[in-house]
């Protein structure tokens, strides 16, 4: 079954790029990585540019609206993703954990919904 692992992020207290612990961050999502896919769960994932940049789309009425970013009101926000064929629920689970972001933000796991064709 597949899974997706959606990270949220706290945009205020991000580590800064040119920081040692930016470079430990980004070793913790290389091997994240590298065990994905030697463990053959690995599908699909990528780091999303900030919330600032983003556009919602709406239709109503038959008419496409169209607003700069989203605006919930929450400290964290969506800031990369990745999709993995597990198992189960546990399994996903337990890749997740080795997200980095997990350990400063959070990471939603979810099912995919399989639609019969």
């Amino acid at each position: 079954m597949k899974y997706m692992a959606l990270i949220y992020v706290n945009p205020n207290t991000l580590t800064p790029p040119d920081s040692p612990e930016f470079g430990r961050m980004m070793g913790g999502y290389q091997i994240a990585n590298e065990t994905y896919k030697r463990d053959g769960v690995w599908v699909a994932g990528d780091a999303l540019q900030p919330a600032t940049t983003a556009t919602t789309v709406r239709v109503r009425n038959g008419r496409t609206e169209t607003m700069d970013g989203p605006f919930a009101e929450t400290k964290e926000q969506l800031g990369g993703f990745y999709i993995f064929d597990c198992a189960n629920l546990d399994e996903a689970i337990k890749y997740a954990a080795m997200i980095p972001h997990a350990a400063t933000g959070c990471v939603e796991v979810r099912p995919i919904m399989v639609f019969d064709r």
